[in-house]
């Protein structure tokens, strides 16, 4: 059985929930305290001497997310770790006996494991103390707007807060900045790290069970709307191991004994990895390639675009961001016109995905609410 990081996108996918549950716990924290009395004459007053109040109510939200968090990374990790041996055991279950008790063997996992999960937990660590900060950034930015506007006479107070409500709902916490310099919204910025952790693990997992086969050649499938970073991997057959570089090896036939054959390597997967193979949303399969048995598939057409894979994504981002603006509207008007951009976005995906072929991935549309 192949290996890709899709193998364990629903492990990234599980950590990822969990922050963009406490995220919208926030939201809903921050607006409840925002409403409470805001027709009040001193409602200022009251909000300013809550301010510590509400700090450490978020800061237990925050503490209880980094618990949770931790621990569902590590096994995150194994899992995946896990379901890449797996895969390899399985798609040389059709191997001699000897290859397959090989690969069957036990390798040590720990190490492996654990690194990767600390990796994961040590870049994620800055997220915690932006959520507090921008939470009561967001809070003091709401009061001070909302105290201002009727002395100003440009909004009441109520519009005015819920103004600034809207404004955190749209942007969520963000700020998490990448090696690339992009910068990501919470939810995208903890998947894109656990979909990177656990596609590594998988992969890594893959390639020692092969290696303890004997099995050193791999072969890349191909993948629709594929990335320019992937474009150039596709379908080509890498050495598992080793110095990068294309060049034509002799080995022995897989099934044959004695029989040679030559095989042309594109480079090595520690090479295309680099180069942006198995990225986080990578959709490429790595599998194992059996000298005079294996077969380059047929090269097959594209449902749509990376363009307009890019153009979904964006969409579904939007339908999370318009859902965010729901949650945190202080009256059924602003929740209705909330309502209403999440259909209007929902329909342009239904579009999409009917005029190219590309599969909807509603998953990617919700939120998860931890209350």
């Amino acid at each position: 059985m192949p290996v890709s990081p899709d193998l364990a996108e629903d492990l990234a996918a599980a950590v990822a929930d969990l922050y963009e549950g406490a995220e919208q716990v926030l939201i809903d924290r921050i607006r409840q305290a925002i409403a409470e009395g805001i027709d009040s004459p001193t409602w200022v007053e009251q909000k300013l001497a809550a301010l510590g109040n509400l700090q450490a109510a978020i800061a237990e939200v925050i503490e209880a997310l980094q618990l949770d968090a931790s621990g569902a990374i590590g096994q995150a990790v194994a899992e995946a770790y896990e379901r890449g041996q797996q895969a390899a055991v399985a798609e040389l279950g059709a191997l001699g006996v000897g290859q397959t008790a090989a690969a069957a063997t036990a390798l040590p996992t720990a190490p492996v494991v654990d690194r990767i999960a600390q990796a994961v937990i040590a870049d994620t660590g800055p997220v915690h103390l932006r959520m507090l900060r921008q939470s009561m950034d967001v809070y003091r930015d709401v009061v001070s707007r909302a105290a201002a506007a009727p002395v100003l006479g440009a909004q009441t107070r109520r519009q005015a807060a819920q103004s600034a409500l809207d404004e955190f709902a749209n942007r969520g916490v963000r700020g998490f900045v990448d090696n690339a310099g992009r910068s990501w919204e919470l939810r995208s910025y903890v998947e894109m790290s656990m979909r990177s952790a656990t596609a590594r693990a998988a992969v890594e997992a893959h390639s020692d069970r092969l290696g303890a086969a004997g099995v050193e050649l791999v072969i890349v499938s191909q993948a629709p709307e594929e990335c320019p970073l992937c474009r150039p991997w596709e379908r080509k057959i890498l050495a598992r191991t080793g110095a990068p570089g294309a060049r034509s090896v002799r080995v022995e036939h897989a099934t044959e004994d004695g029989e040679m054959v030559t095989v042309e390597v594109a480079g090595s997967l520690p090479e295309a990895r680099a180069a942006g193979l198995m990225h986080p949303n990578c959709r490429h399969r790595v599998s194992a390639y059996l000298p005079g048995v294996s077969r380059i598939p047929a090269e097959q057409p594209s449902r749509g675009t990376y363009e307009q894979s890019q153009q979904q994504r964006y969409y579904e981002r939007q339908v999370r961001k318009w859902k965010r603006r729901t949650e945190a509207a202080m009256d059924e008007k602003d929740r209705k016109a909330a309502r209403a951009k999440v259909r209007a976005y929902q329909a342009r995906i239904r579009e999409l995905t009917a005029e190219t072929g590309m599969p909807r991935k509603s998953h990617r549309e919700q939120l998860t609410t931890a209350r």
